[in-house]
């Protein structure tokens, strides 16, 4: 995780202070910060920070990141997501298994992929059921005690 929090300052430093118009030019500056990453990982980056393209005004695009303001809101709308359908959470080994109010696993399950709790590496979503794959090393406890600081009102 260290590597990759690095990398996403890293980006959002980049973005804040230079015109960046591709991924191409963005993954360039990234080796040259000492940043070694894939196309595939730098998009799944930029689509973690929520970087979008804004018009220069005059012949193209460069990339820009929400401001603070913004991402608070959205976070906030995802804790809001996450209390709204949240049932339950049991683990075996670095699986878990969330129960949600019906129709409400794929808004819990963007929640949590949005939110970055820490030691959770990817959700698959049903309808009322997501299956959370844990990090190596992340204890269920480390998992329940970051999803109380997120979400106090959630049963864990």
């Amino acid at each position: 995780m260290k590597d990759r929090d690095g990398r996403l300052r890293t980006i959002k430093h980049l973005i804040r202070t230079r015109r960046i118009r591709s991924q191409d030019i963005l993954l360039e500056l990234l080796v040259k910060y000492g940043h070694s990453v894939t196309q595939a990982t730098l998009s799944r980056d930029l689509k973690l920070l929520k970087v979008g393209k804004i018009s220069d005004g005059m012949d193209g695009y460069h990339y820009t990141i929400p401001g603070e303001e913004e991402h608070r809101e959205s976070e906030a709308s995802y804790v809001q997501d996450l209390v709204r359908g949240w049932l339950s959470i049991d683990f075996s080994a670095n699986i878990g298994v969330i129960r949600t109010m019906t129709g409400h696993a794929d808004s819990v399950a963007l929640a949590l992929d949005n939110l970055q709790v820490e030691g959770i590496l990817g959700t698959v979503a049903g309808d009322d059921t997501i299956i959370v794959v844990l990090d190596a090393g992340t204890a269920p406890k480390e998992i329940l005690d970051r999803l109380r600081t997120i979400a106090p009102e959630i049963m864990v």
